[in-house]
Order: structure tokens, then sequence, then C-alpha cells
């Protein structure tokens, strides 16, 4: 990312989860990334009505919004370290771990 070969996306969902996160270095350190992201995603009608839709799909809301916003916005992968959403295939959103990402850029 910091080498421009990648793209990193940063929404409104992420920025209000963060603002939570009760370890404030944790919670800075992420921060930082805000300032590096090519892209903000903001709330909206079209990313809460695809959320409430993958939310059937027995998804917490955030992590539905997340997803939406991924979706909505065509970002090539969404990275988590959640098992319950790697696991989950939503149509149009490559969900995979940090490991699984470097193992599929490695090969590339």
């Amino acid at each position: 990312i910091l080498q421009k070969k990648y793209k990193l996306a940063w929404s409104y969902i992420l920025e209000y989860e963060n603002h939570f996160n009760p370890f404030d270095y944790r919670k800075n350190i992420i921060l930082q990334w805000k300032s590096i992201a090519d892209c903000y995603i903001e709330e909206s009608v079209e990313i809460i009505k695809e959320a409430e839709k993958i939310q059937k799909l027995n998804i917490k809301t955030k992590d539905a919004l997340h997803l939406a916003c991924a979706k909505k916005h065509n970002i090539d992968c969404f990275i988590t370290t959640d098992n319950k959403l790697v696991k989950t295939e939503i149509e149009g959103v490559k969900i995979l771990n940090p490991v699984e990402f470097i193992r599929n850029m490695e090969e590339k």
C-alpha cells in the first residue's frame, strides 16, 4: 500500500468502529491508515440497502455495512481476520484473511 502497489479504501463504518476502540494505541495506529487511503466511502442509501440484504445471510450489522461498502465501490478484496466473514460468500466481494491475501499476491 505504501509503495502504491495496492490501494486502500477507508469507510465511514471503519471510522465509526475505530472511534470506539478501547485501546488508544491500536485506535491511533488504525487512524493513521486513513491518511494514506486512496478513497473514502461515505454512507449512502444504496450501501444501507445492500447491508440489509447482506444481514439476511446472518451477518452482523456493522460487518454487513463493511461488506456493502466494499461491494458498492467494487473493492477487489475485503481483508478480515473474522473467520465467519471469510467463509461467507457475497457476490461481487472477494473476502480473504491477511495470510490468504499475501499468498494470492505472491502467486501473481
